[in-house]
């Protein structure tokens, strides 16, 4: 299951990974960001252990969402050794993300 993260949590948990990392940014009353969940939980599933796959809730975490101008939700942003190296904004359908973090093995 995909980790929600807040605070500090978001350096340990991603910047400081040794596994890529999807971040999903998010917020409860989007409605995009429901329909793209399963799709998550599946990718969170498939890829424990390779690659992690974390939560934000654009509501509760401004001084990250400020650090990576989140304009629109859903974002999801694919970081590598600490580095933004990719990114979707918007609902796409399951197989683009799970191409999308594949790149990052």
């Amino acid at each position: 299951m995909a980790k929600i993260i807040a605070g500090v949590e978001f350096e340990n948990e991603v910047l400081k990974s040794d596994l890529p990392v999807m971040v999903d940014f998010y917020a409860e009353w989007c409605g995009p960001c429901k329909m793209i969940a399963p799709s998550l939980e599946a990718l969170s599933q498939e890829m424990a252990g390779k690659a992690k796959v974390v939560k934000v809730d654009i509501d509760k975490e401004s001084d990250i969402v400020t650090t990576y101008n989140i304009r629109s939700v859903p974002t999801l942003m694919f970081f590598k050794n600490g580095e933004v190296v990719d990114k979707i904004i918007g609902a796409v359908p399951k197989e683009v993300i799970f191409d999308k973090m594949n790149l990052l093995l």
